[in-house]
């Protein structure tokens, strides 16, 4: 049968601390024995950014499918750059290596060689950031997503719960380390109300850092899910956050669009790589349906 894409792409660091580049040597010998008659092209990375340089020269060349041999941070730079090409046919997948690899771990139907062999695709939702309006500061600045969009606590429980490990007392050592260091933080709404968060946090999937289970929500159903904990005295915002840590928090609102503007300097998340925000800056977080194409 045809497959849905021309050229496998393996993207990886061989300068990682981790498994990076033995894990997509086995990726590629794994393909050659599955699917020996598909083209596989070998790109490791040389500086930082270069995975999404790689990514989106190769997207805007026929149709291959790039993966990334990464952590969930190494996925967002395939991803994006693959975005950045424009009208393509290229798809993109993550092999898990590094550190968090929730969005593999999350939508996988099946061991990755298997999808890839199996030739093809599917479509799954990316979260859009754009920052700015395009004004006198310049053009806006637009950003992907494959998982999570967050500013505040939450992200920095789920990193920390990532570099530290599970186990429940852990957990919840792990949680009051973060939540002692984290300041709470306002913006001001689409609709003009200035808000104090301790938590803000834009889901695509149900689960950030292997620990930390935030909605119930998937990502191909056309939404994403808001995860707000707006600021509360430090006791409540303790039990919540080692609440998301150890049981989750369940349902939370599900939307196409949120917009808010920042009043000071702040840090923004996006699966992981941080992003910083100048004040009285415009954002928007919207949902970008099916404009992913992957192999599950």
């Amino acid at each position: 049968m045809p497959r849905d894409f021309d050229s496998l792409v393996i993207v990886y660091n061989p300068n990682s601390t981790g498994d990076a580049q033995q894990r997509a040597e086995e990726l590629r010998d794994g393909v050659a024995e599955l699917a020996p008659d598909l083209e596989v092209r070998m790109r490791p990375t040389e500086y930082a950014g270069h995975a999404r340089e790689i990514a989106r020269d190769e997207a805007s060349a026929g149709a291959p499918l790039v993966v990334s041999v990464s952590g969930d941070g190494g996925y967002n730079e395939v991803v994006d750059g693959v975005m950045q090409a424009g009208e393509t046919k290229a798809a993109a997948a993550v092999l898990a290596a590094g550190n968090a690899n929730d969005h593999r771990r999350v939508t996988a139907e099946r061991p990755l060689v298997e999808a890839i062999a199996a030739g093809t695709t599917q479509k799954l939702d990316l979260l859009r950031l754009t920052v700015g309006d395009g004004s006198a500061d310049g053009p806006a600045q637009v950003r992907y997503a494959h998982s999570y969009i967050g500013l505040g606590i939450t992200p920095v429980v789920a990193v920390e719960l990532e570099r530290r490990g599970k186990g429940s007392f852990r957990e919840i050592v792990t949680t009051v380390r973060a939540f002692s260091q984290f300041r709470p933080f306002a913006v001001r709404l689409g609709n003009g109300e200035r808000q104090e968060f301790d938590s803000l946090v834009f889901a695509n999937i149900a689960e950030m850092a292997k620990y930390a289970t935030l909605s119930e929500g998937e990502p191909d159903d056309g939404r994403f899910e808001v995860v707000m904990l707006p600021h509360k005295s430090k006791w409540r915002v303790l039990a919540t956050a080692v609440r998301a840590a150890v049981s989750g928090l369940g349902d939370q609102p599900s939307v196409r669009e949120y917009t808010f503007s920042t009043i000071d300097p702040m840090p923004l998340q996006v699966d992981g790589e941080l992003v910083e925000l100048g004040p009285g800056v415009p954002v928007r977080v919207d949902i970008a349906p099916g404009a992913l194409t992957t192999v599950r």
